[in-house]
């Protein structure tokens, strides 16, 4: 499949086939593009909440009760849920951490190097905490930056996706602890089959023309 056949094919899915499950083998392959995606300098602030197990999207599918119960089945009947979530803040033990591993990794030839790029890295969460004073945000563009390549990722092995933003967020970060751990949830993806009943499957795709949304100079 080509990158143009698969944005072509791509669709939010809105009714998945209950009871059938991917690949282990993709699921990697979307978890390692999920470790891979890029964020601003190196900031890495997310987790990433992966529900296989019957028991373990209902967790996840009780924050869609209530408001967003047309969200229920997508999340039900998926073969895999992920929740993005995000850092509640970027502390002094990740960015910390992040460095060390960086060094593990081999990126740092020399100490100065090492520190210089700390110093960077640090410079830009100042920037946002103190001047900007919009940490949450700029860490959510990041998660939305990781939700892009799963997609993305998705679509390129003709695995069915929804994304969602329409769950209780705050009943979410309890039935999964996040808070306590430093994360609030930011957006779902389902992912798995399509049912029949996926009408978006036979709409044509609707978009704004070229020559609108781009500008050559």
């Amino acid at each position: 499949m080509t990158l143009n056949d698969a944005v072509a094919r791509r669709h939010t899915v809105k009714a998945f086939e209950q009871g059938k499950s991917l690949p282990q083998d993709e699921i990697e392959t979307l978890l390692n593009v999920l470790r891979n995606s890029p964020s601003s300098v190196n900031s890495q602030p997310w987790h990433f909440v992966v529900a296989s197990t019957e028991a373990g999207r209902e967790q996840i599918a009780a924050s869609t009760d209530g408001a967003f119960a047309y969200n229920s089945p997508k999340v039900r009947n998926a073969s895999h849920v992920i929740a993005l979530c995000m850092r509640t803040d970027l502390n002094e033990a990740h960015l910390q951490n992040v460095l060390d591993q960086e060094d593990a990794d081999g990126r740092y030839a020399k100490p100065e190097s090492k520190a210089n790029n700390d110093m960077v890295r640090r410079s830009y969460v100042d920037m946002h905490r103190y001047e900007s004073r919009d940490v949450p945000q700029w860490m959510e563009k990041q998660v939305y930056l990781a939700l892009g390549g799963l997609l993305l990722g998705a679509a390129m092995l003709g695995i069915d996706a929804t994304p969602m933003e329409g769950f209780d967020q705050r009943a979410l970060d309890q039935a999964l602890g996040l808070r306590e751990k430093g994360f609030t949830s930011v957006v779902l993806v389902s992912l798995g089959y399509r049912s029949d009943a996926d009408f978006n499957a036979a709409l044509p795709k609707s978009r704004l023309p070229r020559d609108e949304i781009f500008t050559f100079i």
